[in-house]
C-alpha cells in the first residue's frame, strides 16, 4: 500500500514471514466440540440462566417460523472456544438470516478452514517478532483485494475463496503463487464457507491496524475497508427487515457488535423503517446490574454490550432484552441443545 504524504511510513516489504504449518497453536482439531457430544452433554448452569436460554430458544424458533430476521454477531472467542461446528450446523439448518463478526472472527474461522487449528500462542511468537507473521494470512489480503475489484463484501470474498476453486486461482495469481498452493483442509468447519454455500450473508466489521492481516506487505487498507464497508450496508439492509420484529444475538462482542447495530438501526430509522418488537440477547461472562445501564458514575454504564444490547436497544424499539451470564463454552452449547430439541420437535409434529 503506497503512501506519498509528508511523513515517514513503515515499509512492510521488510517483513519476514513463515509457513503457518510451523506455528504453535493453542486450539487443535481434537479440541473442537463434536455435535453428538454436545447434544448428549449435561451442562451445568444456574437454573436462572437455563430458564433464560430456554425462553430465548423458544422465541428464536417461533420468530424464525414467522419469517422474522435472526441476526447473530459473534466475537472471535466463539471460534477459539471450539464451537464452530455448532454454529455451522445452525447455519446449514437455516436458523440465521445473517451471521456477523469482527476481524478476529474471520481470521480464526479462516485458520480452522485452512488447517483445523487456530489461536496462535502469542507470548512465544511476540518474543521472536513473529506474532501474526504467517504468510498464509495474505490469502485473506489477496481475497479482499480481488473481492474489492469485484465490489464484493469481506465475508463473501473469504467464503468464495474457501468454496470456489476459480476464485482461489485469482487469489493465487494476485499473490504470484501456484493456485494449487492454497488448500483448505477443513472447509466444513468454516462459518464463512457455510454462509457462502447457503447464500446467507457473513458480514465482517473491521478496523485498520486491529488485525494480523494488517502487518503484511499484501495488506491493502482500501480493499479491507471497501469490502467491510459493503458488509456494513448488507448488515444494515438486514436490520431494515426488523420492522415487524426479529432477534438480535450478540455473543462475546463487547464493542463492535453493539455499535454496528446501533448505527445500522439509526440509518433504517432515518428512512422510516424503524425496528419494532425485537428480542435481544447478550452472552458474556461479566455480572450485569440493570440499574447501572443509565448511571454514568458506574462501571456498568461503559459496557456497551450490556447497556446497548440488553437495555437501550429493546427499550427504544419496544422489545425485550436478555442477559445470558456465563462462559460461552457452556451457554452457547446449551442454547444449541435447546434449539435442536425444538427444531426436532417441530419436525415431528
Amino acid at each position: 500500500m503506497q503512501y506519498k504524504g509528508r511523513y515517514k511510513a513503515f515499509d512492510p516489504s521488510q517483513i519476514n514471514t513463515y509457513p503457518v504449518k510451523g506455528r504453535t497453536n493453542k486450539v487443535k482439531y481434537a479440541d473442537l466440540r463434536e455435535i453428538d457430544d454436545v447434544l448428549n452433554a449435561v451442562i451445568d448452569l444456574p437454573e436462572e440462566v437455563k430458564k433464560s436460554i430456554d425462553s430465548l430458544a423458544s422465541e428464536i424458533i417461533e420468530r424464525r417460523e414467522k419469517g422474522q430476521p435472526i441476526l447473530l454477531f459473534t466475537g472471535g472467542h466463539l471460534v477459539k472456544n471450539g464451537l464452530n461446528r455448532l454454529l455451522v450446523d445452525l447455519i446449514h439448518k437455516g436458523l440465521f438470516t445473517i451471521v456477523s463478526g469482527n476481524g478476529a472472527t474471520s481470521i480464526h474461522d479462516f485458520e480452522l478452514a485452512l488447517m483445523g487449528e487456530t489461536s496462535e500462542y502469542v507470548p512465544q511468537a511476540l518474543e521472536k517478532g513473529e506474532f501474526g507473521m504467517a504468510y498464509e494470512f495474505n490469502y485473506i489480503n489477496a481475497a479482499l483485494s480481488v473481492g474489492n475489484r469485484k465490489k464484493l463484501g469481506y465475508g463473501e470474498a473469504v467464503g468464495k475463496m474457501i468454496c470456489k476453486k476459480s476464485f482461489r486461482k485469482k487469489v493465487a495469481k494476485y499473490l504470484g503463487i501456484d493456485s494449487e498452493t492454497i488448500v483448505f483442509s477443513h472447509p466444513e468447519l468454516s462459518i464463512a464457507a457455510a454462509c457462502y454455500d447457503n447464500m446467507i450473508p457473513f458480514t465482517v466489521h473491521v478496523g485498520i491496524g486491529t488485525d494480523v492481516l494488517d502487518q503484511h506487505f499484501w495488506f491493502d487498507g482500501c480493499a479491507k475497508g471497501g469490502c467491510s464497508g459493503r458488509d456494513f450496508l448488507i448488515y444494515t439492509q438486514e436490520v431494515s427487515r426488523l420492522e415487524n420484529g426479529g432477534v438480535i444475538l450478540n455473543i462475546g462482542s463487547a464493542v463492535t457488535g453493539p455499535e454496528v447495530f446501533l448505527k445500522a438501526a439509526s440509518m433504517v430509522g432515518n428512512i422510516q423503517q424503524t425496528p419494532t418488537d425485537i428480542l435481544t440477547a447478550n452472552f458474556d461472562l461479566r455480572p450485569y446490574k440493570p440499574e447501572t445501564a443509565t448511571n454514568e458514575t458506574t462501571v456498568g454504564y461503559y459496557f456497551r454490550d450490556q447497556k446497548s444490547i440488553v437495555a437501550r436497544i429493546p427499550q427504544a424499539y419496544g422489545g425485550k432484552g436478555f442477559y445470558i451470564e456465563g462462559n460461552q463454552i457452556q451457554t452457547f452449547p446449551y442454547l444449541y441443545q435447546q434449539l435442536i430439541k425444538l427444531l426436532n420437535t417441530n419436525q415431528a409434529l
